[in-house]
């Protein structure tokens, strides 16, 4: 489970049990619990997927785990947020790709992977909604948490959560649009390659795509 895993999220995993380590030879007891969560968080969408029998590809495992550590870890104990101004836009950024790319992989489920079974723009319409919608939840999310318990996740109100809402749009339209691509045969490595790779390690999703390359192979032969 873990052997297969990205140079770069083992090295996040890492950095992170140091973090522990050292936060609790110093007494900084609120620095080993923040990076305790965040490495927990991080390994649990690996155990989930091993639970469900879902093999995730090391490269999108890679930036979902690197998206947990840059949210929590680094925007929150390091104070990236305030520090780097463009730290928001990467991360809401990302997010918004990978759920373009998971709305797609969704779809393609549904259909047991027949690329034909709906138009391409409508599939990637589909997963720009996804995606869209779950960056909105995450706004709610924001402004509840000021609200009841009177933090400052939306730091500067309607400009913040405007901008982060517009982010989310163009990085959903990242997504829907590899996600288009995929589905028009156009695999360029990349954000296709993510898809495809995900369709590879994981055929019983996929019945009907492999029916109709069994099909394609002996029309050929």
């Amino acid at each position: 489970m873990f052997s297969e895993q990205s140079l770069v999220t083992r090295l996040i995993w890492i950095s992170l049990l140091f973090s522990i380590a050292e936060a609790l030879v110093l007494g900084r007891w609120s620095l080993a619990f923040i990076a305790t969560v965040t490495l927990a968080l991080s390994v649990t969408p690996l155990v989930l997927a091993r639970w469900i029998h879902i093999r995730v590809p090391p490269s999108f495992m890679a930036a979902v785990v690197f998206f947990i550590w840059g949210t929590i870890f680094l925007g929150e104990v390091f104070d990236f947020y305030n520090r780097y101004w463009w730290w928001d836009i990467v991360m809401h950024g990302g997010s918004a790709i990978g759920f373009g790319l998971i709305g797609t992989v969704l779809v393609l489920i549904m259909f047991q992977g027949d690329r034909y079974a709906a138009p391409p723009i409508a599939i990637a319409f589909f997963a720009y909604c996804f995606a869209v919608s779950i960056g909105a939840t995450w706004e709610v999310f924001e402004f509840t948490m000021d609200q009841l318990f009177g933090t400052q996740m939306q730091k500067s109100g309607l400009m913040d959560t405007m901008g982060d809402i517009i982010v989310d749009h163009v990085g959903a339209i990242l997504g829907a649009s590899a996600g288009f691509a995929y589905l028009k045969g156009q695999e360029r490595g990349g954000l296709t390659g993510i898809i495809r790779d995900f369709v590879q390690r994981n055929p019983r999703f996929f019945k009907r795509l492999r029916e109709l390359q069994h099909k394609h192979d002996d029309t050929q032969g």
